[in-house]
């Protein structure tokens, strides 16, 4: 474990690849997102967005750490928290907006259903109230509230995966055992209210700060053992892949992403595992250096998180749906493709507009960054 290892370009490539498909699965009639992940996994992007937030944040708690001190660090995480809940609520009135503006307009029906604006506009000082005290959220932002919670956390997780990453693993498999007893006893058991279970999906969390702090060395992943788990995770993947793809070929229940079920998490570690094999052998570096627009995207996730929401939503609506055949996918497809250009826009003018940043430094050695 060093405090002062910098963050890595390919954890930004990551990132930006997983923000990216997350506006593409959010388009319902794109053609992509049935390359994406979860069209041959149990898990999807969410696991893969939450278990790099644990990893960046662990990173920034350390660098902050050791240069002003432990106080900093903290003050610098509950600022965090601030600014994840203020862009929840930019994401929330966003979405709303749009629901309005498209119910108005009498565009994309089911999209105005999916934003909540009839709800909202039925009862807004209620809902208004209820969006505010994170009781409800609105389409697309629901994964932000989580956030805000783990934010808080960030400065007593990585002391104690630091010190003793063991108990800090126990603890939150224990959590994640509980999660749907705590969530009941929280009231935030309910679907439609929260997508995600904070009580679950803390895992994810936890897991990316203990990548962090206890990264897996080049001697064991190409020991025996390390060779065998490697062997195992190319197998566990490849049968998840046929499962998904020849015999749960229908939606699953929302409960078992809500609530982190155990497939998904095992799916997740087995792909987890790889990604680490082929960082180590330099594989992600060589793609993220030709793909620096993408690197951008990771930099900025917040802003692209918070604009890929408006970008899905206008490509949907923009993006006929009476149209059959052909011409619809070709119609489904230009329309993914407007909605990657401008994510990769959006990153280059924050990018620009807030001035230059430090070069990430690639993996090299025993890290895992």
């Amino acid at each position: 474990m060093d405090s002062h290892r910098p963050r890595s370009i390919e954890v930004d490539f990551f990132r930006g690849i997983v923000l990216i498909v997350i506006v593409l699965d959010h388009i319902p009639g794109g053609v992509l997102q049935h390359l994406m992940l979860h069209a041959y996994a149990l898990c999807d992007s969410a696991e893969v967005f939450v278990c790099l937030g644990g990893y960046a944040s662990a990173a920034a708690y350390g660098a902050v750490l050791s240069k002003k001190g432990e106080k900093a660090a903290h003050n610098r995480f509950y600022r965090r928290c601030w600014e994840i809940y203020r862009a929840y609520l930019l994401t929330a009135v966003l979405t709303l907006l749009s629901g309005a503006i498209l119910q108005l307009l009498q565009l994309n029906r089911p999209m105005v259903d999916l934003t909540g604006w009839p709800l909202f506009a039925a009862a807004p000082i209620r809902e208004a109230f209820d969006i505010a005290i994170l009781r409800r959220q609105p389409y697309l932002s629901s994964v932000l509230p989580m956030y805000v919670i783990f934010a808080i956390t960030v400065p007593f997780i990585v002391p104690l995966a630091r010190k003793a990453p063991l108990t800090a693993l126990t603890a939150s498999l224990a959590i994640w055992a509980l999660a749907i007893p705590l969530a009941k006893l929280f009231a935030i058991d309910d679907v439609s209210d929260w997508a995600f279970n904070p009580f679950a999906w803390q895992l994810m969390f936890v897991i990316g700060i203990l990548c962090r702090e206890r990264p897996v060395s080049d001697q064991f992943l190409e020991s025996k053992p390390g060779r065998w788990l490697t062997r195992v995770a190319v197998t566990a993947v490849l049968a998840f892949a046929v499962v998904k793809l020849f015999i749960l070929t229908q939606p699953l229940p929302g409960h078992l992403k809500q609530n982190l079920s155990i497939e998904r998490v095992i799916n997740f570690l087995a792909i987890a595992w790889l990604a680490v094999v082929l960082v180590r052998a330099g594989t992600i570096a060589k793609l993220a250096h030709k793909a620096p627009a993408v690197i951008k995207v990771g930099q900025t996730g917040l802003v692209c998180f918070v604009g890929g929401t408006l970008i899905s939503l206008i490509v949907d609506t923009a993006t006929p749906h009476s149209i059959h055949g052909l011409t619809h996918g070709l119609a489904a497809l230009a329309g993914d493709l407007v909605a990657i250009t401008a994510v990769l826009l959006l990153a280059r003018f924050w990018k620009e507009w807030k001035g230059p940043t430090q070069p990430r430094a690639a993996v090299s050695g025993a890290d895992c960054r």
